[in-house]
């Protein structure tokens, strides 16, 4: 198969045995889930597009794998989260393993020069084409520790892990913060509630707090990361775990489920995630069970809300966000 990404067009024009090499942070490009190599991602997505092709995937949460004969780098949108890899690399690879760094010209990636250059490590130009760059260079011990990345923050009076890899890195979303205000009328006072798309763990961790039983699922790994040390900061109990919205959840049901789900794949807009949220939400509640979301008011997610649910209400409007309200 050929590639199908730009990036991955890029790689597949080199001049370089990829085989055994772990592909880091990549695009879902079926060239490369039907070649060689390893996978680390945090996106669980493409995790499990991996594994169902029974390749090697893992994420930098699980165990170390088996040191690889070179790395690429897919250079993401986030410039910190780039960052965040090439210190978690040079931290858990031997020094001297060949390091390539690859992404598109828009998304910043001819920053990774200065990045490069900052930590210390050689870099040259390799290639570039379809608007895209690839850079090359070796790991080494660079003295800074990818934990450091870690930070919190208060926020109604809890304190949060964040992390750049997480939505609204270091500072309470204007969107949630909306919701919060709106939850405790709506609500059950006990019961089960899924915490769809958990990002840094705000609502997980607030709904904890008022004592009702909470899972905690979000597809980014950091996430997941993020919300588990949320819950731990505060004492809280709750279930925390990687999926791509309902997957693993099947024949279970909630008395509600919260969300402020994600619009956006990187620099594209993609009401995927958030639209199977609505469609399938009314299979995982009980009977007058009850979604409640959160959303920028230009999205187009009424006629979703009454396809699923047959009717809806808005809870607030700020002309920014609106809360929608559906039972089952």
């Amino acid at each position: 198969m050929s590639a199908e990404t730009p990036v991955c067009q890029l790689l597949e024009r080199q001049d370089v045995d990829y085989r055994g090499w772990l592909w880091v942070a990549p695009p879902r490009d079926g060239w490369l889930e039907g070649g060689e190599g390893r996978l680390l991602a945090a996106d669980q997505t493409v995790l499990s597009a991996w594994r169902a092709r029974g390749r090697p995937a893992g994420s930098p949460f699980e165990a170390d794998m088996p040191t690889p004969p070179g790395v690429v780098l897919f250079w993401p949108k986030a410039h910190a989260l780039g960052e965040w890899w090439l210190l978690w690399l040079c931290a858990h690879l031997p020094a001297g393993t060949p390091l390539q760094v690859v992404g598109e010209n828009q998304g910043g990636i001819k920053r990774v020069l200065k990045v490069l250059a900052a930590l210390g490590l050689g870099c040259r130009k390799v290639d570039s084409a379809r608007r895209c760059t690839l850079f090359a260079s070796r790991l080494d011990r660079v003295g800074l520790d990818p934990e450091a990345a870690w930070t919190s923050f208060e926020a109604e009076g809890l304190r949060l892990a964040s992390h750049p890899g997480v939505f609204g890195h270091g500072k309470l979303d204007e969107g949630t913060r909306l919701l919060l205000s709106w939850l405790p009328g709506v609500l059950p006072e006990t019961g089960r509630v899924l915490d769809m798309g958990c990002g840094d763990g705000i609502l997980a961790a607030w709904l904890a707090r008022r004592g009702l039983a909470i899972t905690a699922v979000d597809v980014n790994g950091f996430a997941v990361e993020a919300t588990r040390r949320s819950l731990a900061a505060n004492a809280l109990d709750g279930e925390v775990r990687a999926g791509d919205v309902f997957a693993g959840l099947e024949g279970r049901r909630f008395d509600a489920i919260v969300s402020n789900p994600p619009f956006h794949q990187e620099r594209a807009v993609d009401y995927g995630p958030a639209g199977r949220l609505i469609r399938e939400a009314p299979k995982h509640l009980v009977p007058g069970g009850r979604l409640v979301l959160v959303a920028n008011a230009f999205l187009p997610y009424p006629d979703l809300l009454e396809q699923a649910f047959g009717g809806f209400e808005i809870l607030a409007d700020d002309r920014r966000f609106r809360v929608y309200s559906a039972r089952t």
